[in-house]
């Protein structure tokens, strides 16, 4: 009994020390690239834990007839899952990017009188980091209404421990402006969790709200910018065409005058008005606010884009076998949970839609 527990573990033993290989590897990558060490002495861990893990490799290689062929076997079909899903999932990502709504849709969405606002704030969550999904043009079709304040929400991971949270949210406002549509981005590292669901729509809401007062005054400051540079180019050519005139003919002693207080008027003038355009930009500010505030209290509903993946008509056999039986299994099998997505169920509404990759 003692001898078959050793002939076992010696038989295991080439499946062991491929995994000590493969946790080396990594382990010398991360501290090259995330823990940022100099690069001897990632040579230096690497090359003395890899001479003696390769040592004990090629003693265990005798063994491979003897049974060790099974745990690379079962590497391989782990390896070959892997790469389906991945696959997968990276096709249906380009397919996103490929087929996302341009802007010339969301204009003729916001002069559409038959699609209606529908007071509250509408989550709609998507991988797409950039621009809007094409399932949005799914739902408006099929239902021709939309929500007060849409946020596109897009949940990735980065390889970093963690992500503050003043740097967590990352917001952009997608044009026409008064259709109050936006694109956020959540980061949080390994390390991060989201939490409780009323907690991270408190705190998307608040980020929410910062974003549009720090847009309004950014927006206003270039308006209030180029008035100014727009006053100054009228006073400047007022000025030149004065002293032309000057220059050309003889001036009264009081016309000259005259002149003058008229040109001080215009100044005067120039300079109320520029006076005017610094004003802070609070109004504005304080209307999207309210807005916002008014559209959480007839509350937030999360919606989540299912894409069904199915490989296009055109495609290879090889392809076909991949997306719509593998893939599909897998999909029916393993799912991720919503847990990490902080969305709560009760409020929740899927929106489906087929991608041919």
């Amino acid at each position: 009994m003692i001898l078959k527990c050793m002939f076992e573990c010696m038989r295991a033993g080439i499946a062991v020390i491929g995994d000590m290989m493969i946790s080396t590897t990594l382990v010398s990558l991360i501290m090259l690239v995330l823990w940022k060490k100099s690069l001897w002495k990632v040579a230096l861990f690497f090359l003395g834990f890899g001479f003696i893990e390769i040592i004990y490799f090629t003693s265990q290689l005798t063994k491979f007839t003897g049974g060790g062929y099974l745990p690379i076997v079962l590497a391989m079909f782990l390896t070959s899952v892997m790469g389906t899903w991945h696959y997968v999932h990276k096709e249906r990502y380009m397919f996103e990017l490929k087929n996302k709504v341009s802007s010339a849709y969301l204009n003729e969405v916001a002069n559409n009188p038959d699609v209606r606002r529908v007071p509250g704030i509408g989550l709609l969550y998507s991988e797409l980091v950039q621009g809007i999904p094409p399932i949005f043009p799914h739902l408006i079709g099929s239902i021709p209404s939309i929500h007060s304040v849409v946020v596109f929400v897009s949940i990735k991971a980065i390889p970093v421990s963690s992500v503050a949270s003043e740097e967590r949210f990352l917001f952009r406002q997608v044009e026409p402006r008064e259709y109050r549509v936006f694109r956020c981005v959540v980061r949080h590292g390994y390390n991060d969790v989201l939490g409780d669901p009323a907690e991270f729509e408190s705190q998307l809401i608040q980020y929410l709200k910062a974003f549009v007062q720090e847009e309004n005054y950014y927006t206003t400051e270039v308006e209030v910018s180029a008035s100014a540079t727009e006053q100054a180019t009228v006073v400047e050519s007022s000025d030149k065409r004065e002293a032309h005139r000057s220059s050309s003919r003889i001036i009264p002693n009081q016309s000259a005058s005259a002149s003058s207080d008229s040109i001080r008027s215009l100044g005067g003038s120039a300079t109320k008005s520029s006076a005017n355009f610094l004003a802070p930009p609070i109004h504005g500010a304080e209307e999207e606010l309210k807005f916002i505030d008014k559209a959480l209290e007839k509350g937030v509903v999360y919606m989540l884009a299912e894409a069904e993946v199915v490989a296009h008509p055109n495609s290879s056999i090889f392809n076909k076998i991949v997306v719509n039986y593998v893939y599909s299994f897998f999909r029916k099998n393993f799912r991720q949970g919503r847990n990490s997505m902080a969305i709560p169920h009760k409020r929740l509404l899927k929106v489906g839609m087929t991608y041919e990759i």
